[in-house]
């Protein structure tokens, strides 16, 4: 009897891909790693200076966060989908630029204009990565450096925001944190994480993934670069001075935030508040290392960040891929049932052709079990 498609799995590389779902036990051990490191340095803060979470230093603690938890968020939405986007900070201080020379105008069309064009930026991107499949770094990072040729040529400008965001601190970061998880969870779901992570190469990088996986790519950095603009937008307003920056740094902070996080440097797999908690870890140190004159510039941290990142990558791909068992499940998708799936003499299984009675030792095969593919479809390298 035909079995029905399990459709957690439509997404899969019945070739070369990993069926079965992905394990998330690592993810929540490393979550609770990071959820000790925010309550311990939160206490080291809060014993030098007793009011660091409240008054004006909360809500510059919580404007703070909010920049880099959408640069950071952006970041991650790009690595999601196996194309990292090195050119989230460009894009985040050329909106504060432009919100600089724009403010006049209020808020709400300087912000949507920023987003608009940061979104289009993300879709050329894309574009080039999906059109001539080549690594989206590389791509990435000629746009952000294009971007960083435009604001050389700008004059650092202080200005009046019509928009005060200090208010507000707490909705913005409860916002960058509330979108955060909300499309963690969605990505819980197996058909959806593989979906997002379709572009995440598994034989010859070279390799076309497929026009779904190019959409995907396209849309994953468009909403990467849009939430870079936002980041911007509210970096200007809050600060009232934008003018020719080093974007890479922001860049780097927000793919160092991502990687803390959890979200695999290769796509596709991230837990539910790495990123949140990655954010506030980085905020929470800024502060600190501050207050007590260590003197750690942003550069310190986007390394700390890159590196710890990186293991935390090992981590994920070595125990976050599905276990040998989980893949019985999937078979049945892409093949038929190991009755009707009789080894042949030297050749492939025919699975039309050959007769059900037909019967041989699994260890008089040439090539058998041990060097090739068995009559279950599955490879045993």
């Amino acid at each position: 009897m035909p079995q029905t498609p399990n459709l957690d799995y439509v997404f899969d590389d019945p070739a070369d891909g990993e069926p079965g779902r992905d394990r998330l036990l690592v993810h929540v051990l490393w979550e609770v790693v990071l959820a000790l490191f925010v309550g311990g340095l939160a206490y080291l803060l809060l014993r030098e200076n007793s009011s660091a979470f409240s008054g004006d230093s909360l809500r510059g603690l919580l404007l703070q966060g909010s920049v880099l938890g959408a640069i950071a968020v952006g970041s991650a939405v790009a690595l999601r989908a196996g194309a990292v986007n090195l050119a989230v900070g460009p894009i985040a201080a050329a909106a504060a630029l432009y919100y600089a020379q724009n403010a006049s105008g209020g808020l709400a069309g300087s912000l949507g204009v920023a987003i608009a064009v940061g979104a289009g930026v993300g879709v050329l991107i894309g574009v080039a990565v999906v059109g001539l499949h080549v690594p989206a770094w590389a791509a990435s990072l000629g746009a952000g450096l294009g971007l960083l040729v435009w604001m050389q040529a700008q004059e650092t400008l202080s200005f009046v925001s019509a928009y005060n965001p200090g208010p507000h601190a707490g909705y913005w970061f409860g916002g960058v944190c509330a979108l955060s998880v909300f499309a963690s969870l969605i990505g819980l779901v197996p058909a959806v994480r593989r979906l997002v992570g379709r572009f995440r190469p598994v034989s010859d990088p070279a390799d076309r993934r497929g026009a779904v996986a190019g959409v995907v790519t396209v849309v994953a950095l468009a909403g990467s670069s849009a939430l870079a603009a936002l980041a911007g937008v509210l970096m200007a307003s809050s600060r009232g001075v934008a003018g020719p920056s080093d974007g890479l740094l922001l860049t780097a902070l927000g793919v160092g935030i991502a990687l803390l996080g959890g979200t695999s440097a290769f796509g596709r797999r991230g837990g539910v508040f790495g990123t949140v908690l990655a954010v506030a870890l980085v905020t929470i140190g800024m502060a600190y290392t501050r207050l007590i004159g260590l003197g750690w510039g942003d550069a310190a941290f986007a390394a700390l960040g890159i590196g710890v990142g990186l293991v935390a990558t090992r981590l994920v791909e070595r125990f976050g891929r599905p276990e040998l068992d989980d893949y019985a499940e999937s078979d049945d998708v892409w093949t038929t049932s190991p009755a009707t799936q009789p080894a042949s003499q030297g050749t492939s299984p025919d699975l039309w052709s050959s007769p059900p009675s037909q019967t041989t030792s699994w260890s008089a095969q040439p090539g058998g079990t041990w060097g090739g593919t068995d009559a279950w479809g599955t490879s045993t390298r």
